[in-house]
């Protein structure tokens, strides 16, 4: 691949990034890494391999990850009725699913007929802490004070939530019996080596030593410093791009039968196939189909960061980029769409 052409310092002055982080993926591996600016506005701490962001919604790629590899042990079926499994909390029935039923496969695809409450799902409050999910899905914590039920029958329509991926995690957790937190660590995580990665942001400051502070779009720090999203499923990943280039690297192979996750290549496929009445829309992962081929991408975007992760998995190609600045605008009106169109366009 040829290198990038964009000017990403000058860039980055232009949009009051305070820093960037990349990594690219070319022929199945990590490529090149690349860091500009600061972990935190006014200091002297510069951004490196190892700095960490919030990765925001492209959890729910991770996500889809866990589920899958969970289904192909049997313990989950992407088209059973997640009632069927649920303990601590069911779907409330109502006439959208008297005739279809929600399942992991229509919440991973953002078509189960749930649809996120206005003013729902934002960052933890430290008054508040972090609301059970079984009770947030009940509409009994102020992240989410109206109880979720369906607003449209399943398969019929999308609406992105990160209601649906709550009642994914629930639906891992009552199913395993084991925190979804650690299964992402013990499944994915320590594999493959994606030691950098975590749902826990620490204590301490000195732990918080390669955690970057999110920044609004006027450079200022955000309250705070590092917002959490009390929703792992949906959006509560830290992480850095290298890290999540090895779990798109980790989806190439398993789609050529050769992942060490023992995702089989079937299950692989169903991630990147389109779903339900969307063609753009698989498993956890948007979709494109150009004159390059299948491009799969995620986007992450919440208070203080933005990120995107964009692969080509038949091409072996794929771009995960990371800032701690919320631009206020769509990734792609931005320096991430900008990189991206230079990448794409230089392979």
């Amino acid at each position: 691949m040829k290198p990038l052409s964009v000017n990403i310092q000058k860039r980055m002055a232009d949009y009051q990034i305070t820093g960037l982080s990349l990594a690219s993926i070319d022929q199945g591996r990590i490529s090149s890494t690349e860091c500009f600016g600061l972990l935190e506005a006014g200091t002297d701490k510069m951004v490196n391999r190892n700095t960490i962001f919030s990765a925001c919604s492209i959890s729910k790629f991770v996500t889809s990850i866990i589920a899958m590899l969970l289904t192909e042990q049997g313990i989950l079926d992407l088209d059973e009725d997640v009632n069927e499994k649920l303990a601590s909390w069911k779907v409330p029935g109502n006439e959208f699913n008297s005739k279809k039923k929600v399942t992991l496969r229509n919440l991973l695809c953002h078509q189960s007929g749930v649809i996120d409450p206005p003013d729902s799902f934002y960052e933890r409050n430290s008054m508040t802490g972090s609301p059970e999910t079984a009770e947030l899905l009940a509409g009994r914590t102020p992240y989410c004070k109206a109880p979720i039920e369906l607003k449209y029958e399943p398969w019929s329509d999308f609406s992105y939530s990160d209601a649906g991926y709550c009642i994914i995690q629930l639906v891992i957790e009552d199913a395993a019996g084991i925190p979804f937190t650690k299964l992402v660590h013990d499944f994915i995580f320590r594999p493959l080596n994606m030691s950098d990665s975590t749902f826990d942001l620490p204590v301490s400051s000195a732990e918080k030593g390669n955690f970057s502070c999110g920044h609004s779009k006027s450079g200022d720090l955000v309250h705070g410093k590092y917002p959490v999203y009390p929703f792992p499923a949906a959006s509560g990943l830290w992480t850095k791009p290298a890290d999540l280039a090895l779990l798109v690297i980790e989806l190439m192979n398993s789609i050529k039968g050769e992942g060490s996750l023992k995702l089989s290549a079937n299950k692989a496929m169903e991630v990147i196939e389109s779903q339900g009445c969307n063609e753009w829309t698989g498993l956890g992962v948007f979709l494109d189909k150009n004159q390059t081929g299948i491009e799969i991408s995620s986007l992450g975007w919440g208070a203080g960061f933005q990120c995107v992760m964009v692969a080509y998995p038949f091409l072996g190609k794929g771009l995960v980029i990371m800032t701690n600045t919320d631009t206020g605008v769509h990734q792609l009106e931005g320096i991430i769409g900008e990189i991206c169109r230079d990448w794409a366009v230089n392979f």
